[in-house]
């Protein structure tokens, strides 16, 4: 009951080409795709990682969310991935929840990347976003995110994390740990779904996509290919796996201004 077929899509970018990385994401998707319910793509799916904001934004009506749409009706399923969106005269590294015929959602990135000056182009996002979704709720995070165990701490609200990430193989150790941590400290599945290749910086990505289990046991991580995997998960794990170690009731309270 309320199994979960979620895809992951890695591959590597054509910077601050979108129709390209659109045409990329399909053909990838057309040829590998299995029945699924939710489809991931990395951040900044469309450009790349750019800070080029002004050439490369788009609005809450833009073609690169209209395809996502397209794309949920093709494959009757529910699309995510982050983009950069304009919205009054600010811009959002913002992952957008695409499903065919409902309204969509977003969550805003809240940990702007200051090592390289992600903070001095775009504006923060204050607030979480809870996802209902057949019966799961999901917490979508963007790349960063990943580093602040209090933004993403459980309270009573979700039964899987969604990274979405563009993650340099630079710092790859850190990507692999910390998925394992957060899915350990929360006792949820986490989804961590990266890029691959070498960005037009020159920095390379490894992928490392990969699948955790509430239990900090990997169920599925992949190497610097392109791919597209399909798994299924069970809510009925998280349910039981928390009921039988209730570690959770022990946890600190935070308050976040």
């Amino acid at each position: 009951m309320n199994n979960l077929a979620v895809t992951l899509v890695q591959y590597s970018m054509v910077w601050e080409k979108p129709r390209e990385n659109l045409r990329k994401v399909y053909s990838l998707i057309k040829q590998n795709i299995k029945k699924t319910d939710i489809i991931i793509l990395p951040e900044m799916f469309s450009t790349g990682f750019t800070l080029n904001v002004k050439n490369n934004f788009g609005s809450m009506r833009s073609p690169v969310i209209k395809w996502m749409k397209e794309i949920s009706a093709e494959f009757k399923c529910a699309v995510c991935g982050s983009l950069t969106v304009k919205e009054k005269k600010k811009y959002y590294n913002r992952l957008i929840w695409a499903e065919h015929n409902k309204d969509l959602k977003y969550y805003d990135k809240r940990h702007l990347f200051s090592f390289v000056n992600e903070d001095m182009n775009f504006t923060p996002g204050n607030s979480k976003v809870i996802i209902d979704y057949k019966g799961w709720k999901i917490l979508p995070l963007i790349c960063y995110d990943l580093r602040f165990p209090v933004w993403s701490r459980y309270n009573n609200d979700y039964d899987m994390i969604i990274y979405v990430a563009n993650w340099p193989e630079r710092r790859s150790y850190a990507w692999k740990s910390l998925l394992i941590a957060r899915a350990i400290e929360n006792q949820s599945f986490v989804i961590g779904v990266n890029r691959t290749g070498t960005d037009n910086d020159g920095i390379y990505h490894s992928g490392d996509s990969s699948v955790i289990a509430p239990d900090g046991k990997i169920l599925f991580t992949a190497s610097d290919n392109e791919i597209v995997f399909t798994i299924v998960l069970k809510h009925t794990n998280v349910k039981l796996f928390r009921r039988k170690f209730p570690f959770l009731k022990d946890r600190d309270k935070f308050k976040i201004n």
